[in-house]
């Protein structure tokens, strides 16, 4: 307890002495995805919502052409990408890959069109395979880390003997060259490069280069001292918690979780966490091998092993609510996002996890310290332990493909504002894509004060596509703002707007500006 105490200050002062930050995410584009411009713009300004490294940064120009040409410079979260002089009439596409401070790729595509819209299209992502192995490698990663490192920390300082070390002998072995993988994989994740570029330096330098490789290499460390701990030496005891807090050091540096602010409290939790977790799955796989054949020995390693996972069960449940909480912000965000149904899923197999443990604890451990014939069913209990927590790391690795609740950024309405010496108009378009849009009106005088209308009604057009102009009349919502739902807007593109409000049965204010729709 003093030791982890003492561990969770230093990361407690650690989170304090770091600056917040979190998966990264696109807030605002200049000129806006779906823009009809007449001319080129010299550049396109792409802003997150904190710094961003550039990965790749592609431009396809109106003719369908991949452009080489396009100068990509960054500062702190503005992505600048410099148009070439020469960029022809139709739609451009410039997609982008940056890293987030946490180490992943951030990726999507700016659509704008010079003149008349072409049928140019975001380059489709080749179909490589690395989804695959970037799944596959953090899945080793965790079965080294956890049930490798675990089954050394457990043979080393809970049962004092090396019994049941063939299972943590083969976590380890699968476990490194894991770690090794993650980071070539990562850095072609980043730099949108295929398999073949492994045998390059540039995706290994990238990866490097951010957070997550770092934090790969303390893991491929904690794994290398635990694998050194094996032997018998007269140090191998403090190899073996070396290599615990490697694990826990290891998740604490990067990731969704760790990232998260407040960072004082996410890095410890964090840490903390992933230490119950290989204390726990660690000893699943020796105790097997123990309790296959009972003996005294054995009886007191299990009701020892019973008292330390029961500390690192509660450690468990605490970390990972204020970590849920953290990451869900809001309780719907359980079952409405992907990471929130991944969250779902390992819940479910946790609780079975529990429930065995549970059945481990106050049941079959005291049948065997009687002498009763629990011993296979113990064994049995155990094995499917092992066989849910694996389920369980496969399952969380699917978390390195989905951002967190807390980082999505709503979307913004659409909002513009015509002015005139008679009146002045807001008009917020939501979401301001293609499809179907909820339009509000807010009505003022000249002056800014209220502007009392006995009608108002909202026309849309889009000439270039000929769609003709389409009247909706709004309705007075009992919040003093004019309301039109469920407005149809089929295309992208550069709407026409007019707005019409009937002040009294002899005049009428009309105000009209244009409105960018961008791509559903």
């Amino acid at each position: 307890m003093r030791l982890f105490a003492a561990l969770a200050t230093l990361l407690l002062v650690a989170g304090f002495a770091s600056g917040a930050s979190a998966h990264a995410a696109l807030v605002s584009v200049e000129p806006a995805s779906g823009s009809m411009l007449k001319a080129a713009p010299k550049a396109v300004e792409l802003r997150f919502n904190e710094a961003v490294t550039p990965g790749a940064i592609r431009l396809i120009d109106g003719a369908g052409r991949a452009r080489n040409d396009a100068r990509v410079s960054a500062s702190g979260e503005t992505i600048s990408v410099v148009m070439p002089v020469d960029l022809p009439e139709g739609t451009a596409v410039v997609s982008y890959r940056v890293i987030s401070q946490d180490g992943h790729p951030v990726t999507g595509s700016v659509i704008f069109s010079i003149g008349m819209p072409t049928a140019t299209k975001p380059a489709a992502a080749e179909d490589s395979g690395l989804n695959a192995l970037i799944w596959l490698a953090r899945v080793g990663l965790y079965v080294g880390l956890f049930i490798g490192v675990g089954g050394v920390f457990f043979a080393r300082w809970v049962a004092w003997s090396m019994t049941g070390m063939a299972v943590p002998r083969m976590a380890l072995a699968i476990g490194i060259p894991s770690a090794v993988a993650s980071v070539g994989a990562l850095g072609l994740d980043l730099l949108g490069l295929p398999l073949a570029a492994l045998a390059t330096a540039a995706p290994w330098k990238v990866a490097l280069a951010t957070s997550a490789g770092p934090a790969l290499l303390v893991a491929l460390l904690a794994m290398l001292l635990a694998l050194m701990a094996l032997r018998s030496a007269w140090y191998a005891r403090a190899l073996a918690i070396m290599a615990l807090v490697g694990v826990g050091l290891s998740l604490a540096m990067t990731g969704h979780a760790a990232t998260a602010p407040p960072e004082a409290l996410t890095r410890p939790a964090i840490f903390l966490h992933g230490l119950g977790v290989t204390i726990w799955i660690g000893a699943l796989a020796p105790l097997v091998v123990l309790v296959s054949k009972p003996t005294i020995a054995t009886l007191a390693i299990v009701n020892r092993f019973s008292r330390i996972a029961a500390l690192a069960v509660g450690v468990l449940a605490l970390t990972g609510l204020a970590l849920a909480i953290v990451q869900l912000e809001k309780p719907e965000a359980l079952v409405g996002t992907r990471y929130g149904l991944i969250l779902s899923v390992k819940l479910v197999l946790v609780t079975g996890l529990l429930a065995l443990a549970a059945l481990n604890r106050f049941r079959l451990t005291p049948a065997l310290a009687r002498n009763e014939t629990g011993t296979p069913a113990l064994k049995h209990s155990i094995v499917l332990e092992g066989t849910i927590a694996l389920a369980i790391l496969a399952v969380v690795a699917g978390w390195r493909f989905t951002p967190p609740p807390r980082t999505i950024v709503p979307e913004t309405p659409l909002a513009i504002h015509i002015h005139s010496d008679k009146a002045m108009f807001q008009v917020l378009v939501s979401p301001g894509k293609a499809g179907a849009n909820d339009v509000v009106l807010q009505l003022m005088t000249g002056e800014g004060t209220p502007l009392a209308a006995k009608e108002a009604t909202l026309t849309l057009s889009l000439p270039e596509r000929g769609i003709e102009p389409m009247e909706r009349r709004a309705s007075l919502g009992p919040d003093g703002y004019w309301h039109v739902r469920k407005v149809e807007l089929p295309f992208a593109g550069r709407w026409h707007v007019r707005i019409d409000a009937l002040v009294t049965d002899f005049e009428q204010i009309t105000l009209e500006d244009e409105l960018d729709v961008t791509p559903s």
